[in-house]
């Protein structure tokens, strides 16, 4: 059985016992969090789709961490103008681990 969820934008294909990274929520560690945008929902081979949402399915996670990606460089410069700016940009996360999926 899988969902397709999406939160912070994006849509993630998740399965129970599924460990992922989301955008960050304003959650504390340790807590559970609901999903209730669930776009499809596979289940003993029966695929439901959403119009755009499946009404009655949530998907239930609890919160490992929260982190930082990958630190990223922005660099623009403009040639034969002595124009540079670099810049950092670390992305913060939320650890999730999807515990049950109801339908």
């Amino acid at each position: 059985m899988y969902a397709i969820i999406e939160t912070g934008g994006k849509q993630y294909r998740v399965s129970e016992g599924d460990v992922l990274r989301v955008e960050k929520l304003a959650v504390g560690e340790d807590e559970t969090v609901e999903f209730d945008k669930v776009l499809v929902l596979s289940k003993d081979d029966q695929l439901s789709v959403g119009k755009p949402y499946l009404e009655n399915v949530r998907v239930k996670a609890t919160v490992l961490r929260h982190g930082k990606g990958e630190k990223i460089i922005v660099f623009k410069y403009k040639p034969k103008k002595n124009y540079r700016r670099k810049q950092g940009h670390r992305q913060p996360f939320t650890e999730v681990k999807i515990e049950k999926i109801e339908a």
